[in-house]
């Protein structure tokens, strides 16, 4: 009955044909308004490898990036991905890489404000988001809204979802008991969380490029298998993202609204664009101005989604194009589930298959256990001050294992329904800001002011 009432809740209230709109609309409203900054992302990839000299700032330049990307690189970029095909049918790969494509905007939006408007606190550190962003705007109960929306929610997409994720690969892998496992993740998350933001950083810093070139190396092995089937695999995508019925063959889902509600759901599961999650941790980097760190930050959704989670989706759908023995149906008429799926599809692989994608997960759902828990962190020093930070990082642990002994649909379900109601105060502050947005982008990005120092920065 409970799952039932999820279900209702995230298909009909914050998923629905409104909330796609919204945040869709939202990419592509920014992307114009910020000149399509979209053509800006390689000099973003260029900056985030540049050393800034800044004293303003907790983190690196490129260490905000690593964290910032240790969340968004997790678990929805493999499994969410598959339960989104296993939803939407194949085209719902296509409108997870269009929402990145247009997300890329939102992202550099609410970076920069979460800059722009940051504050320093006493113990020295930086704090910025839409909660700062509403505080400039006289609007602090908006604010709060956020940060308790953001605190809360990170236990769904941050927490559970990926301790769940750490545990259906161990257990169908080694035969591990849930129990057993989860009390694992507790303890090697305890031992980094505790140490707080730098911590976490350094440990993101060096874990996120490893993984990430690990991963895609084993996607490109699989896509080399189905090279032949590749031409037949974009079309078929392209062809089920506008088909008034998205089910052909093995895939199920029934029309352009489910692919697309799947896809876009998913991919904002996945680089977080519009959620104001992130940019907390691009707010913490060095910084002469708003906008050189808030371009570095929107690279992590090309990263994300336009590279790692086009990789996965093709190689699902090419799997099962090319393999008999895959598909998103079971021989007793059910679906699939999304970690069910990838598992059949890295099977592929000859020895290596599936320790790669073990790899892939455990890393990725640690990585994003380790950023979520600094956003969660920051929005509740933001409502009750810094000595309420250690009994959230205490229930941070214990939500960990919880998520790890839940069913995979309730888990994912209420991350979906977390996400958006991040969404929307994070998004209404983005809006509320566009001009100063447009402006200082055609200052500092367009008319070559990058290095130029903001004075009025803190």
């Amino acid at each position: 009955m409970i799952n039932d009432l999820l279900n209702w809740i995230d298909n009909n209230i914050m998923w629905g044909p409104a909330m796609i709109i919204f945040l869709l609309g939202t990419h592509i409203y920014l992307t114009f308004k910020t000149g399509f900054v979209q053509k800006s992302v390689f000099k973003g990839i260029k900056e985030s490898l540049r050393t800034e000299d800044s004293r303003k700032g907790d983190l690196s330049i490129f260490g905000s990036l690593m964290t910032a990307l240790s969340s968004t690189i997790g678990t929805g970029n493999i499994i969410g991905v598959g339960t989104a095909i296993t939803v939407g049918g194949p085209g719902a790969v296509l409108w997870t890489w269009i929402g990145g494509i247009f997300g890329i905007a939102t992202k550099y939006a609410e970076s920069y404000i979460a800059v722009k408007y940051r504050r320093k606190e006493e113990d020295g550190t930086y704090m910025g988001g839409a909660m700062t962003a509403f505080e400039h705007l006289n609007k602090p109960t908006m604010g709060k809204i956020f940060a308790w929306c953001c605190a809360l929610g990170a236990f769904g997409i941050g927490c559970s979802s990926q301790s769940k994720a750490i545990v259906d690969v161990m257990s169908a892998n080694f035969n591990l008991n849930s129990i057993v496992i989860g009390l694992i993740i507790c303890v090697l998350t305890g031992l980094v969380v505790f140490g707080g933001v730098k911590a976490i950083s350094n440990v993101c810093e060096k874990l996120v490029p490893f993984m990430s070139i690990v991963y895609v190396l084993g996607c490109l092995i699989i896509l080399v298998i189905n090279i032949r089937y590749l031409p037949e695999t974009i079309a078929l995508i392209i062809r089920s993202a506008f088909s008034r019925r998205a089910a052909l063959g093995g895939f199920v889902g029934s029309s352009i609204i489910t692919a697309a509600r799947a896809g876009i759901a998913r991919g904002l599961f996945s680089n977080e664009a519009g959620m104001g999650s992130a940019p907390q941790a691009t707010a913490a980097s060095v910084a002469k101005n708003a906008v050189k760190p808030a371009l570095v930050g929107s690279t992590g959704v090309f990263w994300d989604t336009v590279v790692v989670c086009l990789m996965t989706g093709l190689v699902l759908v090419s799997s099962i194009v090319g393999n008999d023995a895959i598909s998103c149906v079971l021989a007793d008429g059910s679906t699939i589930s999304g970690s069910g799926l990838v598992s059949a599809c890295f099977g592929q692989i000859p020895f290596l298959g599936k320790p790669l994608l073990t790899f892939g997960i455990l890393t990725f759902a640690y990585s994003t256990i380790l950023g979520w828990s600094y956003y969660g962190e920051n929005c509740i020093k933001y409502l009750f001050g810094k000595k309420a930070i250690r009994i959230y990082q205490v229930l941070w642990i214990v939500v960990i294992f919880i998520g790890a002994i839940l069913t995979e649909g309730a888990v994912w379900t209420m991350a979906d329904i977390l996400n958006a109601a991040m969404c929307i105060p994070n998004v209404i502050a983005v809006l509320l800001l566009r001009e100063q947005i447009q402006k200082d982008t055609k200052y500092y990005l367009y008319e070559d002011h990058l290095e130029e120092v903001d004075s009025e920065l803190n």
